[in-house]
């Protein structure tokens, strides 16, 4: 299954800056993605279909739109997969608005522009009503990138929300060999290692993928070298 393609729900993740929010609605979980600023970065609500509870992955910019994303949903967090600066410019105004706490890796935490409430590390987890995201550390894009996983209710899937540091075609970007070579590694063991084909990917910017689509080409990334 690539990106784009039908998946049974209607969803495809296919959306665009200005345009309406593509929602997702999964036994369990409801998940809504929106495109948002001049760079096209993607911000995620997930809500609890039982407790109605929500949490906002990437409040990126444009904090009119992502408050309309968001309309009367419970949001209690905001997780921000990395520091980069086109991923959390909403944040402060997505803070006031809804009272959130704020989650990031402690080793960015200090690039974004609101204290981080809960830092989270490696394996920890963090909480949407009674849905379970883990957390995964994906070293290379920035020192404090995660992604977070989860693994559904029901027939619902797995589902990895991974920032900027897999898309359809290759791994985020790097600045250095070393990092290139620690992000690679990190998405092969702690992504395509314990995760099923099936698994679907929501990325930071653009159309979203499964892992069984991107697992082909692993060793040519790694050639590559990007």
């Amino acid at each position: 299954m690539s990106s784009g393609s039908y998946t049974g729900d209607g969803y495809t993740g296919d959306v665009a800056v200005g345009g309406s929010a593509d929602v997702r609605e999964l036994p369990g979980l409801t998940i809504s993605k929106l495109a948002v600023s001049e760079m096209a970065n993607n911000a995620y609500l997930l809500r609890d279909t039982t407790t109605g509870e929500a949490l906002l992955i990437d409040a990126a910019a444009e904090p009119e739109a992502l408050r309309a994303l968001i309309g009367d949903a419970d949001v209690r967090t905001v997780v921000t997969t990395h520091g980069h600066w086109d991923h959390h410019r909403a944040l402060p105004e997505v803070v006031a608005a809804t009272g959130a706490v704020t989650v990031a890796h402690p080793a960015d935490a200090a690039d974004l522009p609101v204290p981080v409430q809960r830092p989270v590390e490696h394996g920890d987890t963090v909480q949407v009503g009674g849905q379970t995201l883990e957390v995964v550390h994906l070293r290379g894009h920035t020192p404090g990138s995660i992604a977070l996983v989860w693994r559904g209710s029901g027939n619902s899937g797995t589902h990895v929300f991974t920032g900027d540091s897999l898309f359809p075609g290759g791994v985020g970007r790097t600045w250095s060999a070393e990092d290139f070579v620690s992000l690679i590694d990190d998405v092969e063991q702690r992504l395509f290692g314990p995760l099923p084909d099936d698994t679907w990917v929501y990325p930071g910017h653009g159309k979203d993928t499964t892992l069984g689509s991107e697992r082909p080409h692993l060793a040519e990334w790694r050639a590559r070298g990007w």
